[in-house]
């Protein structure tokens, strides 16, 4: 073999260099721009070389920051499947007043109320769960407020409230804050504003569902049924406390900060979606039954509300069998304002929310 078959071409570096010889030579006032010249496209060729050398690991980079972004959503994070369930157990942590709807006129004494804890967390135990509709309430179990105490409100007739067929409208107005949707899909608007309103020194709700929920209240105590309201309006501080507390439990059980996102949002519902913001929930239990869970739709007070609470506006927001639809499992305790037109077509029909909304309002 000949010995300049064996020879290697010139270098980059090496062309570069007789360029700016070249250049130098012809232009010796700007010798500066040549030295600048070779300085940079050294720089260049070094980081293009680098890149060529490491092409594997970097297209493998790039699919995974691509693949992270497009999946990630940090306000909705339910897209990402991971099948998540956790409800903790309930332990006395603060004195709370807590009262009973006896009747309208009676206060019963100061009493301890139960408020959430959240549990120690395993993450075997959380990713092998299968339900992933968990809601807040579950979560979060806070002071209980006696009917009674609400005798301030302004009176109203109960007739107001109670249906009539021929004052029942079906055309809705998507703009009616009585009927706004609000779940992970359609969070609170940035501009909605309500009047708050003091059921007591302590709880809140929209000022325009205190007559409404008075008259409930005193159906209920006419017919014999005992009822406590807890849990009523949430700002947002408040919310996204529980929601950030809620992730710190999952960090610490394991979990990546998606994970735990993605957990928490099963959990609580995500700050900027949750009705309790908009003053429209409402937690409703009884005197003997103050569990939140299933429990509470078997008993004489959950069947009463469920058969008459749209007669005064209110409804059960989370139906057994719609849970696929809300993404929230049964909830008998938790009600809903959205007006006694809508309630009468959503109890008649059998109707959540969103499938009022698909049935009434969407085009």
């Amino acid at each position: 073999m000949r010995a300049n078959h064996l020879q290697m071409g010139p270098t980059f570096k090496d062309k570069v260099m007789d360029n700016v010889r070249t250049f130098n030579r012809k232009h010796k006032y700007l010798r500066f721009l040549g030295t600048f010249y070779a300085i940079v496209a050294l720089i260049l060729y070094r980081i293009a070389l680098h890149f060529c050398s490491n092409a594997k690991r970097y297209t493998c980079l790039a699919s995974i920051l691509f693949f992270f972004i497009s999946i990630s959503s940090f306000t909705y994070p339910e897209a990402i499947g991971l099948n998540v369930s956790f409800v903790i157990d309930f332990t006395e942590d603060e004195d709370t007043e807590y009262f009973i709807a006896d009747s309208l006129e009676e206060v019963l004494p100061e009493s301890e109320a139960e408020l959430a804890q959240i549990s120690p967390v395993d993450k075997d135990k959380i990713l092998s769960e299968e339900d992933t509709n968990v809601s807040e309430d579950q979560e979060l179990k806070e002071g209980f407020l006696l009917a009674g105490d609400i005798e301030n409100l302004e009176d109203s007739s109960d007739s107001e409230y109670v249906d009539n067929e021929e004052k029942q409208n079906e055309k809705f107005d998507k703009d009616d804050w009585k009927i706004i949707l609000v779940n992970k899909q359609h969070p609170i608007p940035d501009n909605y504003e309500f009047p708050l309103g003091e059921i007591d020194d302590t709880m809140k709700c929209d000022e325009r569902v205190l007559s409404p929920l008075k008259a409930l209240l005193k159906a209920a105590a006419a017919d014999g049924i005992n009822l406590a309201i807890c849990s009523p309006y949430r700002d947002s501080a408040r919310q996204e406390n529980l929601f950030s507390r809620k992730i710190n439990n999952y960090l610490e059980a394991g979990l990546s900060y998606m994970e735990a996102y993605n957990a928490s949002s099963q959990a609580v519902t995500v700050p900027g979606a949750s009705e309790h913001q908009i003053g429209l929930a409402f937690d409703i239990v009884c005197g003997t039954y103050y569990n939140l869970d299933e429990g509470f739709g078997d008993t004489a007070e959950g069947k009463w509300l469920a058969d008459n609470s749209y007669k005064y506006g209110f409804v059960v927001r989370y139906l057994k069998g719609k849970e696929n639809i809300t993404g929230i499992e049964y909830e008998p305790w938790h009600f809903r304002y959205v007006g006694v037109d809508a309630a009468t077509i959503m109890y008649n029909e059998n109707l959540c929310l969103e499938e009022f909304w698909d049935n009434y309002l969407y085009d």
